[in-house]
């Protein structure tokens, strides 16, 4: 069974916790850059809704992929929630888990903060929920989108017994991400991702069905990593690996 490490506060003074920090705040940074931005985008172009839900899924599955491997150091996470399952999977530390919150969540705002300047004012389009979904609908449409998220990290990632489709981990997360926004974006948005979703609602100031965005990513990408490592990982011995392998 996993167990969850606390870790020390001596691990924010740490060398190599200090290079993860930066490289998943650039990451991240980037990710959201790009997918907020294309969603932009599609809001100013006149295009159906389909095509620009298409758009919008292609930019963050093409982003995705290429910052999970740009961010080796830091596992490129990206994600709160990704950073979440990998906890309750004992990958990470609680300490170092809080320091990639913060670092994800300043990313993200960071970059639609940057959006807005360079687009002369547009306002940051955020998650909400489609007419006629309910609470309760969103949260269940963020739990699974998330949950499959998180299931193919482990199993293409951080799974020892990946087999042939070693190294192909961050691509195949990236089509999971653009496959779950063509599914969901209609109804919840898709987020998947609570700091995706805290940027650009910060720079807007529209908490509309915010919470939502935590709730579900978080319940899904726990429930993932603690499943697939309790039931799908054996090893007979587990410590936490070094940063370069958390992801």
């Amino acid at each position: 069974m996993p167990k969850i490490a606390l870790g020390t506060s001596r691990e924010a003074a740490q060398t190599d916790c200090i290079k993860a920090l930066v490289v998943e705040f650039v990451t991240t940074f980037l990710f959201v850059f790009v997918g907020v931005g294309t969603s932009m985008a599609a809001g100013e172009l006149e295009a159906n809704t389909l095509v620009s839900l298409f758009a919008v899924a292609v930019a963050h599955a093409l982003v995705v992929g290429v910052m999970i491997s740009a961010g080796h150091i830091s596992g490129g996470h990206l994600n709160p929630a990704v950073t979440l399952g990998l906890l309750f999977g004992g990958h990470i530390t609680v300490v170092r888990s809080i320091l990639y919150w913060i670092d994800q969540l300043l990313a993200s705002s960071a970059a639609c903060i940057l959006l807005k300047y360079l687009t002369g004012g547009l306002n940051t389009p955020i998650h909400s929920l489609a007419s006629g979904v309910g609470f309760l609908q969103g949260v269940i449409w963020e739990v699974v989108l998330t949950f499959s998220l998180l299931f193919t990290v482990y199993a293409t990632i951080v799974d020892p017994k990946k087999g042939s489709i070693d190294g192909l981990g961050p691509m195949l997360t990236g089509f999971v991400v653009g496959a779950n926004i063509l599914a969901g974006g209609a109804f919840s948005g898709a987020s998947m991702n609570p700091a995706r979703s805290f940027g650009p609602a910060l720079v807007s100031w529209d908490w509309t069905d915010h919470w939502v965005y935590w709730v579900g990513p978080l319940i899904g990408g726990g429930l993932a990593g603690f499943i697939y490592e309790y039931f799908f990982i054996v090893r007979t011995h587990a410590p936490l690996p070094h940063e370069e392998e958390a992801f």
